[in-house]
């Protein structure tokens, strides 16, 4: 495990090793608060990490800070892979948005939260988190904003190297719900953005607004994949993802998935059984 660092006011980190997919090896959970304390992503599986893990939650205990709870920004494996152990450990409650609490199998407390609750954590540096309902990654994905310093905990909504997976029916995203929050993630004009993965973001307005631009060239090289004849997914991601190593299509046909399902309701493209073509077109093979 990796850690723990400071990252922003009243804001610690560690990096366990999870089942995450690459570039990213690490999931980083957080400890936000002064005195009271929410522990964010209790993500890894792993026996060592989950060791490493409590040690540093105890450690936190032995200097004084009281534990108020674990939370989940969503449902993904490597985001809530320790959340049995490290619940039943440390007797604390899970913190999570209704979506994702119907997703994971957990038979402690649990503490549902929606878009515009707020999380006031008592202590020299007082934190009051309005917590925003971001979907698009995950039906009840979450994050966190303290408006007075301005440190934004975005969860998988970006990281801070790569791009994010949006994924229909395993992962429950939604390319078109994705691309508003991000919006409006960037119209909050934060100062730094904790990511699950990779390091702090610092002024991340550009950042979202990178992401967005990838997403809609991405999207029109979709749109001009469709247009010819129309095509299969497994057809379609070889022209879509053309620049992406072969090695990699299997996962980049989820997003492609993503991004067709965007355009068909939209009504950009139409779906003629598996094939997918260009609404303009006269349709699929």
């Amino acid at each position: 495990m990796l850690g723990p660092t400071d990252v922003a006011p009243g804001v610690a980190r560690v990096a366990a090793r999870t089942p995450t997919l690459p570039p990213a090896t690490h999931t980083n959970s957080y400890a936000l608060g002064t005195r009271e304390v929410l522990l964010v992503e209790p993500a890894t599986p792993d026996d060592d990490e989950l060791a490493e893990w409590l040690a540093w939650a105890r450690g936190l205990v032995s200097a004084g800070r009281t534990l108020v709870g674990l939370l989940a920004t969503h449902h993904h494996v490597d985001h809530v892979g320790g959340l049995d152990v490290l619940a039943r450990e440390l007797g604390l409650a899970l913190f999570v948005h209704a979506d994702t609490a119907a997703r994971v199998a957990f038979r402690g407390p649990v503490r549902t939260l929606d878009d515009g609750d707020v999380l006031t954590l008592e202590g020299p540096h007082r934190m009051t988190l309005r917590v925003l309902h971001t979907p698009g990654h995950a039906p009840g994905h979450l994050c966190l904003f303290d408006e007075a310093s301005g440190t934004l905990v975005v969860g998988d909504m970006v990281a801070s190297e790569g791009t994010i997976l949006i994924a229909p029916a395993s992962g429950g995203g939604d390319m078109a719900a994705y691309l508003c929050q991000l919006r409006r993630l960037g119209a909050l004009d934060a100062a730094t953005a904790l990511p699950a993965h990779g390091d702090p973001i610092h002024g991340p307005r550009a950042h979202f607004e990178r992401y967005v631009a990838h997403r809609l060239a991405r999207e029109e090289r979709v749109r001009q994949a469709t247009r010819a004849a129309g095509d299969t997914l497994d057809a379609l991601v070889r022209v879509a993802y053309g620049d992406t190593p072969a090695a990699l299509h299997p996962i980049a046909k989820l997003s492609l998935e993503a991004h067709l399902e965007k355009l068909v309701a939209e009504g950009h493209v139409k779906r003629d059984g598996d094939v997918f073509f260009s609404a303009g077109s006269t349709g699929g093979k």
